[in-house]
């Protein structure tokens, strides 16, 4: 069944989405809705699973990888089938690779995307050459370098 959200429930998703370590009252100031109000929402949300989970957006640049790069990943089907691995498994596999922030499965010529971060051409070639392609169900690749 599909949970209903309104106005007040947007509100407070809103605040989150751009301020993740906000407290409940802090949160209850910028929607104007009671603290408790706010916190049976985050519960209802949360129990819900609108509410995934909460995290931290990290400048990866400060922490010195200042290389950033899009992977595009093309995938050998018929070989993932033969070692009963699908697109979601290898997508995980590559997600959880050093340098890798995230991984998406596309629809059109290209099968899944990487966004990678790193420290300099080195570290790039290390994941690319050394890690990504050399996986069972990975065909091809295309990197392209995030400039701005």
């Amino acid at each position: 069944m599909e949970q209903k959200i309104d106005e007040k429930d947007l509100a407070v998703l809103d605040v989150l989405k751009k301020h993740g370590e906000y407290t409940v009252r802090q949160i209850s100031k910028r929607t104007a809705l009671a603290p408790t109000t706010v916190h049976s929402r985050l519960k209802k949300l949360k129990k819900a699973g609108i509410i995934k989970k909460y995290t931290i957006e990290v400048d990866e640049k400060k922490l010195g990888k200042k290389l950033g790069a899009y992977i595009l990943i093309n995938a050998d089907l018929k070989l993932l089938k033969e070692k009963h691995k699908t697109q979601y498994t290898l997508s995980e596999e590559i997600g959880k690779l050093s340098g890798v922030l995230g991984v998406d499965i596309l629809v059109g010529e290209t099968d899944l995307i990487a966004h990678v971060r790193v420290k300099d051409i080195d570290e790039l070639d290390s994941v690319l050459l050394g890690k990504i392609q050399l996986l069972d169900g990975v065909a091809s690749t295309k990197t392209m370098i995030i400039i701005h």
